[in-house]
């Protein structure tokens, strides 16, 4: 059997990797998203919908670049938009009066999945870019972005939810499962990479209200846009900054903290902040459907 190794989910061997080289050399013209689709259309690398798995294929790519394995072609300009277009605006026009009352009066809430050609992607992106403590670029593979207005209209909060982490040893312990198990089921589960309250907003409870209505909806939205549901969702909560109130008050468990080192320290030589790991399952036998 050819050996090889797990990267994005999938089992990458020497003869994949020869195969990319062998298209960057026959095809010095294309970038970096035509060769990615082209990998994905050879290796029939689709989600459950049926879609083809582009930005995972293209995380792949950088990570076989980090390995040595290959040079991938140069990115974009510096300052320039991408081919998708996006770029960051300096300003955006939204509305930041004061929201400060009962949650009550402010329900029922609008929680809404913001899908591709959403026009309100770019203020999305905006707010998150502007006003999370982490910012905001771009999401790569799967990802669900939700925004929360009140029943006038007035937007309260966004929401993203993206790729889990490929390892955290205290989730990974909570969990039960072993490498290989974690590898072929990590799709499963998606990390709440941002969660903002806009900071105009002061509505006592409204976080843990959100956590848990979209708890409710979360996996019903994963298998209605790409094919399979979720059955755990995790965030990280910056010690330093937070103490994951929110999470608790919604019934999240807290399993662990991270080893405060980044997925680039192959030296352990970097240091970054410890992180809370919580957890929400989704199911009572959440370990079984992970499990198998």
């Amino acid at each position: 059997m050819e050996t090889g190794k797990a990267i994005q989910g999938r089992y990458v061997t020497a003869a994949d990797i020869g195969l990319i080289r062998g298209l960057l050399k026959e095809n010095p013209g294309w970038n970096r998203s035509r060769l990615s689709r082209e990998l994905c259309e050879r290796w029939d690398w689709r989600n459950g919908k049926g879609r083809l798995k582009d930005m995972a294929a293209r995380t792949l790519l950088l990570k076989l670049e980090r390995l040595g394995e290959l040079r991938l072609p140069p990115r974009h300009s510096p300052g320039r938009p991408n081919r998708r277009g996006f770029a960051m605006p300096e300003a955006m026009a939204h509305d930041t009066t004061a929201v400060e009352t009962d949650l009550i009066r402010l329900r029922p809430l609008r929680i809404e999945r913001l899908d591709t050609g959403d026009a309100r992607l770019p203020l999305f992106n905006y707010l998150l870019h502007r006003y999370h403590y982490l910012g905001h670029q771009r999401c790569v593979g799967e990802n669900l972005k939700v925004m929360v207005s009140d029943r006038a209209g007035r937007l309260l909060a966004c929401m993203l939810f993206g790729s889990a982490a490929w390892k955290a040893k205290s989730r990974d312990a909570f969990i039960g499962w072993d490498r290989a198990t974690r590898e072929r089921n990590l799709l499963l589960l998606t990390n709440n990479t941002r969660f903002l309250i806009l900071p105009w907003v002061r509505v006592q409870h409204l976080a843990s209200h959100l956590l848990s209505r979209i708890c409710r909806e979360l996996s019903g939205h994963w298998m209605d846009k790409y094919g399979h549901p979720i059955h755990v969702i995790e965030t990280f909560v910056q010690r330093d900054r937070y103490r994951g109130t929110c999470y608790r008050a919604a019934g999240w468990t807290h399993v662990g903290a991270t080893a405060g080192r980044s997925r680039n320290d192959v030296d352990q030589t970097l240091s970054v902040p410890v992180k809370e790991i919580f957890l929400y399952p989704l199911h009572s036998d959440f370990r079984g459907r992970l499990l198998a």
